[in-house]
């Protein structure tokens, strides 16, 4: 389960393959450090896109998956 306070970095690392789902909030820099040590909240905040929206879409990203 991904939640607002898991760095971009942390959700990577569990499957490159959600990339798309960040660049579709407009979050391209997934690579930059920021994205290792910001939390999804902070980077939402900082690309003025709704965290709660990402997350949501993150979590049914990693549902169809099982």
């Amino acid at each position: 389960m991904i939640n607002k306070q898991m760095s971009i970095g942390e959700v990577l690392r569990m499957d490159r393959g959600c990339a798309p789902v960040f660049m579709s909030f407009g979050m391209h820099c997934l690579t930059c450090p920021h994205a290792t040590a910001e939390s999804i909240e902070m980077a939402c905040a900082a690309h003025g896109v709704s965290a709660d929206e990402l997350v949501e879409k993150l979590n049914a990203y990693f549902a169809e998956k099982k």
